[in-house]
């Protein structure tokens, strides 16, 4: 990499917590300074402990820096941007890396105007070509690509797709004794800047299925009995549904609910599959969901040898047995 700066990566502690989105952090960032021939550490905005502090060993991660009353910051983002900048400049970093969550999305165009560097956003890949690095992004569910070469010359701030991110542990990582260091900030003139004062989380009945964690979607197996069916027990579990193409051509649902390649392409945490029989056309919109479970009563329906779990059942007896329980275990219908 070009010049002597190091990486940089944010990794979010929610309640002291090391989540999936700050494993496959370390991940990352372990994997791109294997790449980039560079030395890398992390910042945090609390002091992980326990198996939390374990956790950042397994990756290999070198240092960790704890961001003193950083945590204090995190209703006042245009603050805490500012307070990264600074740490980014007194760490010599030349590559700060974020989630692209609503934290990293916020806090990447702050730390960039403190630092007057590079900015870009849900970069997908990183190669070192020379001495520079060229980066691919995708944006607006992968319906927009674009290809940049950073030259090194001043910092560079990325951030990275929640669901793009892998926490796996790649054998060529050493585990670490990771240094651990508290660092104090110069004071930061207090202004008037935008504070946080409510955080709403997304509806999964109405959010774009391209950003949704879990998804249950109908296929030509389900009936309008059981579609409605399927609807309720989306709503009482408070997870996203969507269809296929022929469902969509019966005028149940808008085109904003199709998933597939014509549809929306999705990448859930979990994509559950009913009366789907898995054309060509829709597994190429899911392919990269984190895990698909399918329920059809085909056993040969193509959906199987694309899902990590199929279950060989009707519809019509799963579904409204499936909602009795969910009812009961809710407390009945809301």
């Amino acid at each position: 990499m070009s010049g002597n700066g190091k990486i940089l990566v944010f990794v979010d502690l929610p309640g002291g917590e090391l989540d999936e989105t700050g494993r496959g952090l370390l991940s990352y960032g372990s994997r791109l300074a294997g790449f980039l021939d560079a030395p890398w550490g992390t910042a945090t905005l609390l002091e992980p402990a326990g198996e939390h502090l374990a956790a950042f060993a397994a990756y290999g991660v070198p240092a960790i820096t704890c961001v003193a009353g950083g945590d204090n910051a995190l209703d006042t983002p245009a603050h805490l941007g500012r307070l990264l900048g600074q740490l980014a400049t007194e760490t010599t970093a030349k590559i700060i890396v974020l989630p692209h969550n609503d934290l990293g999305a916020t806090l990447a165009p702050m730390i960039a105007a403190t630092l007057n560097a590079a900015i870009l956003t849900e970069v997908v890949t990183a190669r070192r070509q020379g001495d520079g690095v060229r980066l691919s992004r995708q944006a607006l569910g992968g319906r927009v690509a674009e290809t940049k070469e950073w030259d090194g010359s001043r910092p560079l701030v990325i951030t990275v797709p929640v669901r793009s991110l892998s926490q796996v542990l790649m054998p060529t990582v050493r585990p670490s004794t990771p240094a651990l260091t508290v660092w104090h900030p110069l004071a930061l003139p207090t202004d008037a800047a935008a504070t946080v004062t409510e955080r709403i989380p997304p509806d999964p009945q109405t959010v774009d299925l391209t950003e949704a964690e879990v998804i249950f979607s109908a296929g030509k197996g389900c009936d309008q009995a059981t579609f409605d069916q399927l609807k309720e027990l989306c709503r009482l579990l408070n997870v996203s549904f969507g269809v296929t193409r022929p469902v969509y051509d019966l005028g149940w649902t808008g085109f904003e609910r199709m998933v597939g390649q014509t549809g929306r392409t999705v990448t859930p945490r979990v994509y559950l599959a009913l009366g789907i029989s898995g054309s060509m056309h829709h597994v190429g919109g899911i392919k990269d969901s984190r895990r698909i479970i399918s329920i059809n009563s085909d056993a040969k329906a193509p959906i199987f040898a694309n899902s990590d779990e199929g279950f060989v059942a009707d519809l019509k007896e799963v579904l409204p047995s499936l909602l009795e329980r969910v009812k009961a275990a809710v407390g009945g219908a809301q």
